[in-house]
């Protein structure tokens, strides 16, 4: 018995049995050892890429079974020419429906007809500049000939001056208070470069394309009667787009708030632009406009790249979400090209708040001259009060980005462009708390003053009206409005241009409900082209208030050169008022009154319900006319709204 278990145990092993109950586990184990499969001939080597070769076969029928993946193979294949097809018939519907749309009604597709040409004309010149541009390029470039250059840029500059002269001379003798304001742009060009850093070093090109640019843009925007038009249409869709706020604002805060208090009626048009803008910066149209308007200013002045994007990018942002635009190259600007980043913040302001002046009733047409005019006009004095002494590293726009944003869709872009217009919102509803309230408090101040020694009504705006005069006349603006307007542009400068705006909406309002004139001596509202002017020159941030939020902005961004900031920002804070005031002496120059006369005998003896500014030209006409060329029932109509002594 003791034998047999030793006897059972030697009996069980691993190895095959040749004939009954076999280890199949461990056949196969020994079989991959000696490096063959059980029952093959062949090594496992060669077995597996027998296997290798043989899978598509295997799986052949498999593959075709399966119809969805064929489809989304032959989609990646073929996706070019399927964007081709969808792009082609796509096109073809929009200019069936633009057809259809000009046959019923040309005036009413006017619009769309309009801006398909520009969308047109720019893909027009993208293809000619892939096509032909290096062709040109090589062609333009001067090859052996750098004083013939030289000469005909001589030639063209004296052709330039001589037709500025001509121009001026010819325009000028039917309107003389043009050569007023152009009085003072020599004025203020002269001011600047006596306060120049480097007055030796000014690149006269940069200074001379920069108001040449501008005098072009406001010719085109202001004289001409195609781009007056097309800016006042823009104004104006501009203004219904802001209105659809009002959907907006009203279920949240009620219709009554919305119509009768300032912060439900204004603020919120903040939120919806600021909104539109976040969504357009994501599409890349807003990068695409900025870099179109920076080449233009680049290749006629020869500044930067770098400089150049960020004034560009100030028509449409603020001050501090321009530098943003060129933040990666913030530590290696020169100091002339943060001057001009300074400057061009200074001298524009905001889209978002472009909305909120246009609400107030401010001249959308002139507010968007304005923006568009003060870049090329910032760029430029800023080169004439802080000219470039050291080499730059961003000659050209090669490497320059742009970035899109870190919104993922449209959806989260919205959103995000309307969560950070709310600090904006805060920011400036906290600034009109404490500014208007300080202001108060300052009049009270030196009305109290004032008082002890027998000087009656003393305030921070008759200050600044007697201060500020001269500069208020040499922007073109007749002496009796220049109180007025010296007035709002102290309140501007100690303030900020948004209490200035709003006090300029207010003359401009009773000017409309046709107020008197003067009320004792006190000026209620002033004449069109004052206001048109004085639009001019309040647009931009150059204030007090602004010197923090410039200085918070940059630092932000690059710490490591906050002493470089604070040394320049006082300099480009009066650039930057200063190209708001050439701004408005350039309009002085081109504004020419516009509008049919009214006919005042057929005006007066209709039945009149209310004033208006019409009203009051011809009752004030009627007043001073001596022959009776107004009948009674004109003079009765006029009588019944002004006081005069012709109706005792």
């Amino acid at each position: 018995m003791e034998n047999d278990p030793s006897g059972r145990r030697q009996s069980i092993s691993l190895t095959p049995v040749a004939k009954g109950l076999e280890n199949m586990g461990a056949d196969f184990l020994e079989s991959l050892e000696e490096g063959q499969l059980p029952g093959s001939d062949l090594s496992a080597t060669e077995i597996r890429s027998n296997w290798i070769e043989a899978a598509p076969k295997r799986f052949s029928r498999w593959r075709n079974l399966q119809p969805a993946l064929r489809a989304r193979s032959f989609c990646r294949e073929h996706m070019q020419l399927f964007r081709w097809i969808s792009t082609g018939l796509l096109c073809t519907a929009f200019a069936a429906f633009l057809l259809v749309a000009c046959l019923l009604d040309f005036q009413r597709a006017l619009a769309l007809f309009v801006l398909t040409c520009v969308v047109l004309t720019f893909l027009g010149h993208r293809l000619l500049k892939r096509l032909l541009g290096p062709k040109l390029r090589r062609f333009l470039k001067p090859q052996d000939h750098p004083r013939l250059l030289l000469w005909v840029k001589r030639g063209l500059a004296l052709a330039a001056f001589l037709g500025l002269v001509l121009w001026l001379s010819l325009d000028t003798s039917r309107r003389p208070e043009q050569l007023v304001s152009f009085a003072g742009i020599c004025v203020f060009i002269a001011l600047l470069f006596a306060c120049s850093k480097h007055p030796c070093a000014v690149s006269w090109r940069a200074v001379s394309w920069g108001l040449g640019l501008q005098f072009v843009l406001g010719l085109l925007v202001i004289r001409t009667e195609p781009g007056f038009i097309a800016f006042q249409w823009l104004g104006e869709q501009i203004r219904i787009f802001l209105s659809y706020t009002e959907a907006g604002s009203s279920f949240v805060f009620g219709e009554a708030l919305v119509k009768d208090v300032f912060a439900f009626q204004v603020l919120p048009i903040i939120v919806f632009f600021s909104c539109v803008i976040s969504v357009l910066y994501h599409v890349g149209l807003m990068q695409w406009v900025i870099l179109k308007i920076a080449w233009l200013m680049q290749v006629t002045m020869d500044t930067t790249a770098t400089e150049t994007l960020s004034v560009a990018g100030n028509i449409f942002v603020s001050q501090t979400e321009a530098p943003l635009l060129i933040r990666p190259y913030l530590a290696d600007m020169t100091l002339s090209e943060v001057h001009v980043v300074m400057t061009g913040g200074y001298a524009t302001i905001a889209g978002s708040l472009l909305g909120a002046y246009i609400s107030f009733g401010i001249d959308a047409t002139s507010l968007i001259a304005a923006s568009v005019m003060a870049a090329p006009c910032a760029l430029a004095l800023s080169k004439l009060v802080y000219p470039e002494v050291e080499e730059s590293k961003f000659r050209r726009e090669e490497g320059m980005k742009l970035t899109y944003g870190d919104a993922q869709n449209l959806i989260e872009a919205a959103s995000t462009g309307a969560a950070i217009s709310v600090k904006v919102v805060a920011n400036i509803a906290a600034n009109l708390i404490a500014f208007l309230a300080v202001l108060d408090f300052i009049n009270a101040a030196l009305s109290w003053l004032g008082d002890m020694v027998d000087v009656q009504g003393l305030s921070f705006q008759v200050i600044c009206s007697y201060i500020l005069r001269p500069v208020a006349f040499l922007m073109g603006v007749v002496w009796e409005d220049c109180p007025v307007v010296a007035e709002l542009l102290g309140i501007k400068l100690f303030l900020n241009e948004f209490v200035a705006y709003q006090e300029l909406s207010k003359y401009k309002q009773r000017r409309l409900a046709g107020v008197e004139e003067w009320v004792g001596d006190r000026k209620q509202w002033i004449s069109v082209r004052a206001e048109v002017l004085t639009t001019f020159a309040l647009c931009g941030f150059a204030n007090f208030s602004s010197i923090g939020i410039m200085l918070g902005g940059l630092t932000s961004m690059v710490p490591q050169r906050k002493s470089d900031f604070s040394q320049i920002v006082l300099r480009a804070l009066f650039t930057g008022a200063c190209v708001s005031l050439v701004n408005a002496c350039m309009a002085g120059i081109l504004y020419v009154p516009r509008g049919a006369e009214v006919d005042c005998m057929s005006l007066l003896n209709m039945t009149l319900s209310s004033s208006s500014f019409e009203i009051y030209q011809c009752c004030r006409e009627a007043f001073q006319s001596i022959n009776p060329e107004f009948s009674p029932e004109a003079l009765d109509n006029c009588c019944r709204f002004y006081n005069h002594t012709i109706c005792a």
